[in-house]
């Protein structure tokens, strides 16, 4: 079973892919999904203020979701939890790693963790040739303006303006 809860997906169009995504996923893998369609963002916003650099904001974002998570996980008296974080080669492994049993204690619920980033590339691949949409940044909006800015920063760089 799979638990869909994202609140720092921005903009609202990136919101609904991911969701088509995963609908699409669901369908071809065959199981069933339990859902937050309702958009997070301001309340995201509201909990990472003054939070807008990476490592803390990162954190923040992490604990909001897992913690959302392992509640979902508790109220429908599932065996265990674990999180797609653990798929990216982009997410700090071990500090969600460190969170989950950290709630699966506090909670009382088993933590099932596996390094999903073995898998990587070829769920990369696999997705490809299912056409599902695959993201190109973690999906809140300081993660999609670094990804514009390194992308310009480039260009200018490529183009010999200093910067």
């Amino acid at each position: 079973m799979g638990y869909f809860y994202n609140p720092n997906i921005h903009p609202y169009r990136e919101f609904r892919n991911r969701i088509k995504a995963l609908e699409r996923v669901a369908e071809v893998k065959n199981f069933e999904v339990l859902w937050e369609k309702e958009y997070g963002l301001r309340m995201f916003l509201k909990e990472v203020r003054f939070q807008e650099n990476k490592p803390v904001r990162c954190e923040r974002c992490y604990y909001i979701r897992l913690k959302k998570t392992v509640e979902k996980a508790v109220e429908i008296r599932a065996d265990a939890f674990t999180t797609t974080l653990l798929y990216s080669i982009y997410q700090d492994h071990e500090l969600i790693k460190e969170m989950c049993e950290d709630f699966s204690h506090r909670y009382r619920i088993e933590f099932f963790y596996e390094d999903f980033r073995k898998g990587y590339r070829e769920g990369q691949e696999e997705a490809k040739q299912l056409d599902i949409y695959r993201q190109g940044y973690c999906g809140c909006i300081f993660s999609e303006e670094e990804r514009y800015y390194k992308k310009r920063r480039k260009e200018l760089l490529k183009a010999g303006v200093r910067v």
